[in-house]
């Protein structure tokens, strides 16, 4: 039975995912085949509810981290060899360059509970008023004048340091890719709040012109191209997640030896059931988050440190036992 917890997700009528082209070198295309994306995954009839642990997994004090202890028959061998690493990183990860979370004591849907109107697409299509104030969020956002922290130049780091690295992000503010984690290897679950997409014809543009459009009056900006209405290119609540980008995570997340979920609080499905699948899978699963999830009695390891302190060692652990194993086997 899959360890996922109670949730929905509707896969019906989903295209099967196409291949995922990764163009590097560490990793072939036919490693993430097609075939890897099963709608069973998220078969929302076989997940059973799974508690929070507040004190963290059985066998790991919170806030300490072991990343090499063996804990299922043979992981100790898997991560002796070159392991793919998955981080699945969440609103939890950018908090420390000023973009506030969601669900924390000071996340937006706490402070402004009718803010998450702002981002539903059924309110926003059928209320100019809310569009109106969308725009005026957007305008007013702290995200597009964020930097990268230093958890997120860890992530980067460890890429360019010849660990195989995939990035699934929850996140829609881009910090990853400015870092310099490279965009073939980041799968952006909800989209991205840096573009604009036509309703309509589906055209799509720089959110930066279309915020200059707001600033020089235009409350509700229209489509260039058609007059459609114009939205984030961001996946709002009511709309369904690109199944091939779906696809490549459980693909991606299937194929991982380490996964490693950060600053994600595991309650949005379908993004939240990765960590189970990768449970399933045989990966190592390593929580890193400032209040329980309801993965933490499947986690090898869950870490309770800031983030930016948190994630930065842990990754230099992996990246410095990937050299010395390269060293050892030279």
């Amino acid at each position: 039975m899959s360890r996922l917890p109670s949730g929905t997700f509707n896969a019906g009528g989903a295209s099967t995912p196409t291949r995922a082209d990764f163009g590097s070198a560490d990793f072939d295309s036919a490693d993430f085949d097609s075939a890897d994306f099963d709608s069973a995954d998220f078969d929302s009839a076989a997940w059973p509810t799974v508690a929070p642990s507040p004190q963290g997994t059985a066998g790991h004090a919170t806030g300490q981290s072991y990343p090499f202890a063996p804990s299922r028959p043979g992981s100790y061998c898997r991560l002796m060899t070159k392991p793919l690493v998955a981080i699945l990183s969440g609103a939890g990860i950018s908090t420390d360059s000023g973009i506030p979370d969601y669900r924390g004591p000071q996340g937006l849907w706490r402070r402004d509970p009718e803010a998450e109107k702002l981002v539903t697409y059924e309110y926003y299509m059928r209320d100019p008023e809310i569009r109106r104030r969308s725009w005026q969020m957007r305008r007013q956002s702290k995200t597009f004048k964020a930097e990268p922290n230093a958890a997120h130049l860890a992530v980067a780091e460890l890429e360019r340091s010849a660990v195989p690295v995939r990035v699934i992000t929850q996140n829609v503010d881009g910090l990853h890719q400015l870092a310099g984690m490279p965009a073939r290897k980041v799968l952006e679950l909800h989209g991205t709040a840096r573009s604009v997409v036509c309703t309509e014809c589906h055209a799509r543009g720089p959110m930066e012109d279309a915020l200059a459009r707001v600033e020089a009056g235009e409350d509700d900006p229209p489509c260039l191209e058609c007059g459609g209405v114009l939205k984030s290119a961001t996946v709002m609540f009511g709309e369904r997640l690109d199944p091939v980008v779906l696809g490549e995570a459980v693909a991606i997340t299937k194929a991982c030896q380490i996964f490693i979920a950060v600053g994600t609080s595991l309650q949005v499905q379908p993004a939240a059931g990765l960590a189970g699948i990768a449970a399933d899978h045989g990966a190592r699963l390593i929580i890193v988050n400032a209040e329980p999830t309801p993965y933490d009695d499947l986690a090898d390891e869950v870490v309770r440190e800031p983030i930016g302190t948190a994630l930065p060692e842990l990754l230099s652990r992996l990246r410095d036992a990937d050299q010395a194993d390269g060293q050892a086997g030279g």
